[in-house]
């Protein structure tokens, strides 16, 4: 049953980039075949099939609509591809209420060339989870990284409920426009808490780009954090301040603890996957959410998140 998710993950491992379709395609399914074939996959792609995390640079990119993120992923992919890094995009589309489908606008705004086989850009659904990462996305991300030298998701909006991105990207840039008032609304809803990295965009705007700049320094230094880098960008040619943007995401990545950020959004992301399935009734078998937590962490590091969650299910029927 799980030959096609093992195959998948070997070649993965390979850095055969020609396979993220077909992972996708596995991992937004949801039939119980498919979730089986998936776990496999997920396994082939572990740590500790790895013998180290993957490594790709997981790349979270969350803003306001209409703040510009489209135009900057386009200016960001043409600046990794100069660099020849390869680049898988997943761009996190709302769902209809009504009919649950995605609006899938995302992939089309993103200016790339077809032709190029080091580029691979899907647009995902948000799914049930408003404001949130399906378990699909997040396991394509994980998964991609072993083959893509930058991952990037892309989520819609930036709001308390809107933060899941912070807990499986390895590095955050929260774009704003200049303004309109985000950085008050940053202050109000907690998302400072949130980036590696602050992005101002349509900086040829002048004036009003520096004001937001300078507000967003003064905001983060109220609350204590004055190495988060606030970058001005424009994404009109000639566009002037990616170059800026692309090394302060890879300094982030190179002071980071990897193995431990990853290992916690695996456990995170476990325990939100098996409350979501399960709901309080699951926890209250595992002795609260607290007992759980504590029973993760006792777990072997290279475990992938869905045998996690299988560990998790195990240990609540025992």
């Amino acid at each position: 049953m799980s030959d096609q998710g093992a195959a998948l993950g070997a070649r993965l491992r390979k850095r055969d980039l020609s396979a993220a379709p077909a992972t996708l395609n596995l991992l937004e399914s949801t039939t119980a075949a498919d979730r089986e074939q998936a776990a496999a996959l997920l396994h082939e792609v572990s740590p500790a099939a790895l013998n180290q995390e993957a490594p790709g640079h997981i790349v979270g990119i969350t803003g306001p609509p209409g703040a510009g993120k489209s135009t900057l992923l386009s200016a960001l992919l043409h600046a990794w591809r100069a660099q020849e890094e390869s680049v898988a995009m997943l761009a996190v589309d709302p769902s209809s209420r009504q009919s649950g489908g995605s609006l899938l606008g995302d992939r089309a705004r993103i200016d790339f060339d077809p032709a190029d086989r080091g580029v691979f850009i899907r647009s995902t659904a948000a799914g049930e989870r408003l404001g949130g990462l399906a378990w699909g996305t997040r396991a394509a991300a994980q998964a991609l990284a072993a083959a893509f030298d930058v991952v990037v998701i892309e989520t819609v909006g930036v709001g308390q409920a809107e933060t899941d991105i912070a807990d499986v990207a390895d590095t955050v840039a929260v774009v704003v426009q200049p303004g309109s008032g985000d950085a008050l609304q940053f202050l109000k809803s907690g998302i400072m808490e949130i980036p590696d990295v602050l992005v101002v965009t349509k900086a040829d705007l002048g004036q009003v780009a520096i004001s937001a700049r300078r507000d967003l320094s003064a905001a983060l230094r109220s609350l204590g954090s004055r190495s988060t880098p606030v970058i001005a960008v424009s994404s009109l040619p000639p566009p002037s301040g990616v170059e800026e943007l692309v090394q302060a995401l890879g300094v982030h990545r190179a002071n980071l603890d990897l193995s431990e950020r990853r290992l916690r959004a695996r456990r995170g992301g476990a325990l939100t996957d098996f409350a979501n399935e399960h709901g309080e009734r699951g926890l209250r078998a595992l002795g609260g959410r607290t007992a759980a937590r504590s029973w993760l962490a006792e777990q072997d590091r290279g475990c992938s998140e869905a045998a996690l969650v299988e560990l998790l299910e195990r240990r609540m029927g025992r």
